[in-house]
């Protein structure tokens, strides 16, 4: 592997039916070549314990020597309270931020998340999107949501897995500033579809395990795997995360 490997997105903490510590998280990166990864709160933080999450991922990340990176979260219904726990993050060192329509029980186009969105467009902050889960959270719907802040990198997280994989193709031509999630998704069928669509293509796809909820080094593999140029393979591993984070103002 060549050039920096970043894994864009895992959840630490504990979830409904996983648990991921920074302990277990760094091991594995260590074991698989992984050098930087950024990281989410758990289910519960993201839903509403928004700030004790947001503290647990800085602290983690403050220990980490660099490793890794703070995404902020924030339930869009706590209004001028979300904005304040996000400005919390960012001093705190979060770099970019996460929403999940379907923990936090919003529709992505009914306008409930902008203020959140406005916020990241002001701090030049990639959005993590987590889809895949009808009817809120969907490739499609997110696509038009990019579409309306162009400004703004969105990650499509999981890319629709499973059953809203045959949406993905068509939300990243339908939005230029959507880029694809490789968790979960076969290389000789999904991500070959995106490599070779003219409209999409391997530099709009990234790699991350979503990690407790996989099996960290078969996602990694499956990127290993897919025949494509070592320059193409580097960005999907980490080139083109770091290029959108690096895009963010100081």
């Amino acid at each position: 592997m060549t050039g920096q490997v970043v894994d864009a997105h895992v959840r630490l903490g504990t979830g409904r039916e996983t648990a991921l510590g920074t302990a277990t998280l760094m091991s594995t990166m260590d074991e698989l070549g992984i050098d930087r990864a950024l990281v989410a709160p758990d289910e519960r933080c993201t839903a509403y314990a928004n700030d004790e999450g947001n503290a647990r991922t800085a602290a983690a990340a403050s220990g980490s020597d660099g490793r890794l990176l703070p995404y902020a979260v924030a339930s869009p219904w706590r209004g001028a309270d979300a904005l304040a726990s996000l400005e919390r993050a960012r001093a705190d060192g979060a770099v970019a931020l996460a929403v999940d329509p379907v923990l936090q029980g919003f529709d992505l186009l009914d306008g409930l998340v902008d203020p959140l969105l406005r916020f990241a467009s002001a701090h030049g902050w990639p959005v993590y999107v987590r889809t895949g889960t009808p009817p809120s959270a969907l490739p499609l719907p997110l696509a038009s949501l990019a579409r309306r802040w162009p400004d703004i990198a969105f990650l499509m997280g999981r890319s629709g897995a499973t059953d809203f994989w045959i949406d993905a193709a068509p939300a990243l031509r339908y939005a230029r500033n959507l880029y694809a999630d490789t968790c979960y998704a076969p290389w000789d069928t999904v991500l070959a579809e995106f490599a070779r669509d003219p409209e999409i293509g391997t530099g709009r796809v990234f790699f991350s395990t979503d990690a407790p909820y996989t099996v960290p080094a078969a996602e990694l593999r499956r990127v290993l795997d897919w025949p494509i140029g070592d320059g193409p393979r580097a960005a999907v591993l980490g080139g083109t995360v770091l290029g959108l984070l690096r895009a963010a103002p100081p």
